[in-house]
């Protein structure tokens, strides 16, 4: 593990020319970025890295840009010895684990990526500039680590759409490569911020999924979210955020007339803790 920009390129520089020197001409960089406290779900991105590429390099950064004032950004759990350790398990050697002041040694970024009107809706509208600032990181962790793909998690579905938007306009070359959403056996979408939920909390998160569920195979968007905010109704521990229906080519709301897949996103407050869950749906 290294914290250095300087050495994690040394390290990424070194591991390239000894596949080189073993007779693989062109060994495939594959990044996974975290912001650590790994569970399953953050471990079946690594695993999907290591079928991806050659060299699986995985950071672990808090990033203080993604999180507006009041949200959890000092309480955001942190197990960087623990996460070290199981990703040592799956034979990850290459972990850039930077300090804030490594990142952004001027204490802010003052140029900053702009995710636009898709970055401003949904999870950008409840939290400004949240896309902003996790958009710019990604960049520094491309430009940094050189990857030729890059593996991110479904559940956080807009912010996968926005990343392979970015990686497109920008011209990165880095192939943006989504992993399916990890679920424990109840149904609950894996996020490190499950930690917070108290034990009556976890069981009406629980919603979210069924909610999610109840609309699969709809008739019409309209049946789609009747559906998923009869489920959140019955709920009352639940805060509904926002219950949106999307096209997954343009993140943009579906029309009423519209036909095909379509991507539901719910976020809610249970107790103290948000939550977001998502789910792809045949409409019609």
């Amino acid at each position: 593990m290294t914290n250095s920009i300087d050495d994690i390129r040394s390290r990424i520089a070194d591991a390239k020319q000894g596949a080189i020197d073993n007779g693989n001409p062109r060994p495939r960089v594959v990044l996974v970025p975290t912001m650590g406290a790994l569970h399953a779900g953050h471990l079946a991105l690594v695993d999907e890295a290591a079928e991806l590429g050659d060299i699986v390099v995985v950071s672990i950064f808090v990033n203080p840009l993604q999180f507006g004032p009041g949200e959890d950004l000092d309480s955001y759990p942190r197990t960087l010895e623990q996460d070290v350790a199981q990703l040592a398990e799956r034979g990850v050697s290459l972990v850039f684990a930077p300090t804030a002041a490594e990142m952004y040694p001027d204490s802010n970024a003052g140029v900053r990526l702009t995710a636009g009107d898709i970055g401003a809706s949904l999870e950008g509208a409840t939290r400004p500039g949240h896309f902003d600032g996790m958009l710019t990181v990604v960049a520094k962790l491309f430009h940094i680590v050189g990857p030729d793909v890059a593996v991110f998690g479904e559940k956080d579905r807009q912010q996968l759409f926005l990343v392979k938007r970015m990686a497109k306009d920008l011209n990165f070359g880095v192939e943006v490569h989504g992993v399916e959403t990890v679920r424990a056996s109840d149904g609950l979408a894996l996020s490190s911020r499950n930690v917070y939920l108290e034990a009556s909390d976890r069981a009406a998160a629980l919603a979210l999924s069924a909610a999610l569920a109840a609309a699969a195979n709809s008739e019409s968007a309209a049946d789609a979210l009747d559906a998923a905010h009869a489920v959140l109704a019955a709920e009352p521990r639940i805060d509904l955020d926002y219950l949106a229906l999307v096209d997954p080519s343009s993140f943009a709301p579906v029309s009423p007339e519209h036909q095909g897949q379509a991507i539901m996103l719910v976020a809610a407050r249970v107790g103290s803790t948000r939550l977001i869950d998502n789910r792809t749906l045949s409409i019609g």
